[in-house]
């Protein structure tokens, strides 16, 4: 009996000591920042201002070691043209897949109705010629 009331009372110093800190936290005026007289290290100007350097600190590196093998030195302008035909070849390709694996869908379908009405299935390269779409370029 004594060994229950004394778990109880513990149960019950515990949850009031978790509701005080919450209400605390909800009622305290202020933040916990302001509490802690916390600021930020860096402002969003200062984190562009690293990554601008830090961009050109890559390029520079970049271009003595292309220096050192004989090539020409690359341009912030140049590599972001690379970077746009590379995004619009990947978009091409992704295209690419895409219609294969559609052709491929289509293909089966119309080769299981061929086969239902006994005609002979037909080839990928057939069904291209018939929807009037170009060989793929991996083919």
């Amino acid at each position: 009996m004594g060994g229950e009331l004394f778990a109880y009372v513990m149960a019950g110093i515990f949850v009031a000591m978790i509701v005080f800190v919450i209400l605390l936290g909800i009622f305290y005026p202020g933040s916990g920042a302001e509490q802690l007289q916390w600021r930020p290290t860096r402002t969003p100007e200062q984190d562009m201002e690293n990554e601008v350097d830090d961009v050109a600190q890559m390029l520079e590196a970049t271009n003595e070691r292309r220096a050192r093998r004989g090539l020409e030195p690359l341009t912030e302008e140049g590599i972001t043209q690379r970077v746009h035909s590379d995004k619009r070849e990947i978009a091409k390709m992704r295209e690419q897949h895409t219609l294969d694996l559609e052709l491929e869908q289509v293909l089966e379908a119309r080769n299981e109705r061929r086969r239902k009405r006994g005609l002979p299935e037909m080839t990928i390269e057939e069904l291209r010629e018939s929807l009037g779409v170009p060989p793929s370029g991996n083919a």
